[in-house]
This record gives structure tokens, C-alpha cells and sequence, in this order.
């Protein structure tokens, strides 16, 4: 890693106006100096509006498909990338919406391939840790015989199916992830992530928790995508950060499960959203969704071993502060769009 010449690092954050991504800017930004990267593909500029006028804080959109020079962005002079370089890189860039899967399909094939090759080609250049995302779908689905999984598992998928440009794609990342850490150095982690869920969720787009928290307010039915026996496990954003920040500053390079190892049913779930709110909603059951399945649960020995690190916050706590922030955005986005309407 470059050294350090100024007070703070230059840090990288791609697909870091999403769910996930603006969380670790927040974090990030309390030391260091972040550059802000995304498309909007599933991003949201909601999501980093409060970074904005930060001036250690700074945003770039751009497509990680099509190779980056950050030298030559203007906006960046202020960080002096072109003597001190960029310290650390966390790549989250990739399509991550339900509802819209198979339209991003190229998309997210490409993220998988050409983007992961631009970052490592970034992180071998300015000589930079780097955090991948990648995900528990590198598994495959859930084995009855083995419900919890750990990272020396192969994992099975199928490399043509309708997921395979996310599930075979996140494969390949860690494929080419791995390589660059023999062939060029790289100091690289991975990180293999279960379901997330917190603050700054998107609504209505095929994803469980926010979903349910959406209908439960308006009264409508929470349609759970399975039978009453749908069980997952869920772990909410601030224990994901915690263990990011812990693997970056440790010597650790992973393959690492990070995510809750409680399996908890998924109508469970739904039924405390429904008390919380006080909600009049009932539930109902229809057909597997295309990316809403139930997947293995992590076995966290590696984590709780050699990262120290292991989920704190309760589903019941996690549950009340999403609902919090999702009912405030829920009620500005209804003011947004009866402003439009008059």
C-alpha cells in the first residue's frame, strides 16, 4: 500500500450510493477522505445526499464497465490522487434488484466481469487494499443435509440458468478476485455476504424486509414467496459494517461469511413487522420468486475465530430502526409524487 503523505486516507467506494455502500461511506468518511462511485443502476442518490456537501466526501458517476483513470477526473484534484494515490477500495458495484433481474441482466454479467477486472486493475495500480462483496448464491441453494455452510464448501450452480449472470458472475469475481492476489500481488479480501437488511432499503423492489414494511403501512397483504416453511437467516447493516472495517485492518484475505447464523422463519418475520406497526395486514403465500429462495445459512467459525467478530444487533431491534427510516422514506416519496400529480 502507498504510503500515507496527508492527514487522511484516499478511499474508494463503488456502487456506494447503495443499501449497503452509502452505510460504509457514513462510517468511512469519520477518518478518511471517500470517492463516491456509482452508476444508478440500483443506487440512490437519496442515499448519499447527506455526504454531499462534505468536503472530504466526493462523488463520481460512472459505468465500472468502461475502464477509470482517476487522475484525470477534475473533481478529485482536491484529494491529490496523483501523488498520494487511493489506500483502500470496497467494490459493491452490482445490480442488486429483484424486481428488475432479468433487465439488468448484461448489467450485472458485466459487473461481475469487466467492472471487478477495472477495480483490481485500480487496486494493482495504486498499490491498495481491496474489499470485494461478493455473496452467499456462490453456494448454491440450500443442501437439507448441510443448512449451514462453511467457505471451504465448492458450492453447486448452475452456470446457464436465468441467475447465472449474478450467481456464476459472483463466482467468477472471486475466480478473478483470487487470481490477481497470485499472479499481480493484490491485497485482496473477500467477503461473502448473506441476507442484509437496514436503513436505506429500496421499497418495492422485490426485497423482503422492506417489502413487507412497505404493505404492513399501507395495510396490504405481506406476500411471503414460498410456504409457511421458508426459513432464512437476516443480519442487519451495522454488524455487516463492523465486520468489514474488522477484515481491511486485519491480515486476513478470506474467503469470509459474513451474515446471522440464527435461521428464523420468514412469516415470523413478516407477523413482527404486522405487531410493531399495529398493522391490520394479513399473510399470504405464493410461488417462489426467480431470486427470492431460501439460501444456506453461514457458518461463522472463520468470523467469530479469526475476525473476532460475530452479529450483535437483534432482528427485533434491527426490525424497529428499519421500519423507522423506511416509513419516513415511504412518506417522502408520497409527497414527491402528489406533488407531481398537482
Amino acid at each position: 500500500m502507498k504510503k500515507v503523505i496527508f492527514d487522511k486516507k484516499n478511499i474508494l467506494v463503488t456502487g456506494g450510493a447503495g443499501f449497503i455502500g452509502s452505510h460504509l461511506c457514513d462510517e468511512l468518511i469519520k477518518d478518511n477522505k471517500v470517492i463516491c462511485l456509482d452508476n444508478f443502476s440500483t443506487g440512490d442518490e437519496r442515499n448519499i445526499d447527506h455526504l454531499l456537501s462534505n468536503p472530504d466526501f466526493e462523488f463520481i458517476r460512472h459505468d465500472l464497465s468502461e475502464p477509470l483513470d482517476l487522475n484525470k477526473i477534475p473533481e478529485l484534484k482536491k484529494f491529490k490522487v496523483q501523488f498520494q494515490g487511493i489506500q483502500e477500495i470496497y467494490n459493491l458495484a452490482c445490480p442488486t434488484s429483484p424486481l428488475h433481474f432479468k433487465e439488468n441482466l448484461i448489467t450485472t454479467a458485466l459487473a461481475n466481469s469487466l467492472a471487478i477486472r477495472n477495480v483490481l486493475e485500480l487496486a494493482r495500480q495504486h498499490e491498495a487494499k481491496l474489499a470485494h462483496f461478493s455473496s452467499s448464491v456462490i453456494y448454491g441453494p440450500r443442501q437439507e443435509n448441510n443448512p449451514k455452510i462453511s467457505e471451504d464448501d465448492i458450492g453447486r450452480v448452475d452456470i446457464l440458468s436465468e441467475r447465472s449472470a449474478y450467481d456464476e458472475g459472483k463466482r467468477f469475481a472471486e475466480t478473478l478476485v483470487t487470481n490477481y492476489q497470485r499472479v499481480f500481488n493484490v491485497d485482496a479480501k473477500i467477503i461473502r455476504l448473506f441476507r442484509v437488511y437496514g436503513p436505506r432499503m429500496k421499497l418495492d423492489e422485490g426485497f423482503m424486509v422492506p417489502d413487507f414494511i412497505s404493505n404492513a403501512l399501507d395495510n396490504e397483504d405481506l406476500v411471503v414467496y414460498g410456504n409457511k416453511d421458508f426459513t432464512s437467516s437476516f443480519c442487519y447493516i451495522s454488524d455487516v459494517i463492523d465486520a468489514t472495517l474488522k477484515l481491511i485492518q486485519s491480515e486476513i484475505t478470506g474467503p469470509i461469511n459474513i451474515g446471522s447464523d440464527i435461521e428464523v422463519n420468514v412469516t415470523t418475520v413478516a407477523q413482527k413487522i404486522i405487531d410493531i406497526l399495529k398493522s391490520k395486514s394479513k399473510i399470504v403465500y405464493k410461488e417462489e420468486l426467480l431470486f427470492m429462495t431460501p439460501l444456506p445459512l453461514p457458518d461463522l467459525k472463520r468470523a467469530k475465530e479469526e475476525l473476532g467478530w460475530m452479529p450483535i444487533i437483534s432482528l427485533e431491534k434491527g426490525l424497529t430502526e428499519t421500519i423507522n427510516d423506511l416509513r419516513a422514506s415511504k412518506g417522502l416519496r408520497g409527497i414527491k409524487e402528489a406533488a407531481k400529480d398537482s
